[in-house]
């Protein structure tokens, strides 16, 4: 169980109502609501209150993998220090807020949620089918460094992947590196578009460099200026002429791309 599942049956075993818990904490009602919801974790002092209150140790309350409350240590009897041990990783996992959906797929939850305030650590990652904070990994991944199917973050890497440096299959960002990349500065393995372009197959861009190149500079074994303006029309039966099996989708994609460079 997670805190503000414990918190809950806590309350509940003690016959306490929300109001009830909040005037013996000195807090609001909805405080303890959103405690309860996952939406808002409490300071540390009120941790500590918590504790004291039900009779469980401060680890048991916020460490989800302990499912058995732990009764804590008595005065005179090491307490001081205990608690002393326990401030740094309460205020650790306090600077992260996170919630998992109860649904599963495979083992990993349907949605999993990792907001840490203080510095990244891969160990505060959220990780489910749909991942969203600092560091997020899933199906699809939303988040400061994210990783994914479908990425978008800052840093993404994954099949699909939308960042300010974006590393996929098909990459889109200002800094984009793929097979399929496109972004002011484009790196393909095959394909690139953007304003510097290079690509191992077909480059377009202001500045492009390929194998088949479209630009206002252009380098390759196949070269289109830009010249004084193109047309769509041109810009495709120039790659299909070099590339008569391109997939149509990507054909008019870059063909758009080499009509409007400038």
């Amino acid at each position: 169980m997670n805190f503000s599942e414990k918190l809950a049956a806590l309350r509940r075993e003690a016959g306490m109502s929300q109001e009830q818990l909040a005037d013996r904490l000195g807090v609001t009602r909805q405080s303890v609501s959103k405690w309860e919801s996952g939406a808002a974790a409490p300071e540390l002092a009120k941790l500590v209150a918590l504790s004291e209150l039900f009779h469980v140790s401060v680890d048991y309350l916020v460490k989800d993998y302990l499912e058995e409350p732990e009764v804590p240590a008595e005065q005179g009897d090491g307490s001081v220090a205990r608690l002393t041990e326990q401030v740094e990783e309460i205020s650790r996992l306090f600077r992260v807020w996170s919630w998992d959906s109860r649904t599963k797929i495979r083992g990993l939850p349907l949605v999993s949620i990792r907001f840490s305030s203080g510095q990244m650590q891969l160990r505060d990652r959220a990780r489910g089918i749909i991942a969203i904070g600092n560091i997020a990994v899933g199906v699809l991944a939303l988040g400061i460094m994210s990783v994914g199917v479908v990425s978008v973050g800052v840093i993404s890497a994954g099949i699909f992947a939308l960042g300010c440096l974006a590393f996929g299959a098909a990459a889109l960002g200002p800094v984009a590196i793929g097979l399929l990349a496109f972004g002011p500065a484009a790196l393909g393995l095959w394909y690139a578009g953007g304003v510097t372009a290079l690509a191992g197959r077909i480059a377009v861009g202001v500045a492009a460099v390929g194998d088949t190149a479209v630009g206002y500079d252009a380098a390759g074994n196949h070269v289109l200026l830009w010249g004084d303006g193109l047309t769509r029309a041109q810009v495709e039966a120039f790659l299909l002429e070099h590339h008569p099996d391109l997939w149509r989708p990507l054909l008019r994609l870059l063909a758009g791309l080499g009509a409007n460079i400038k």
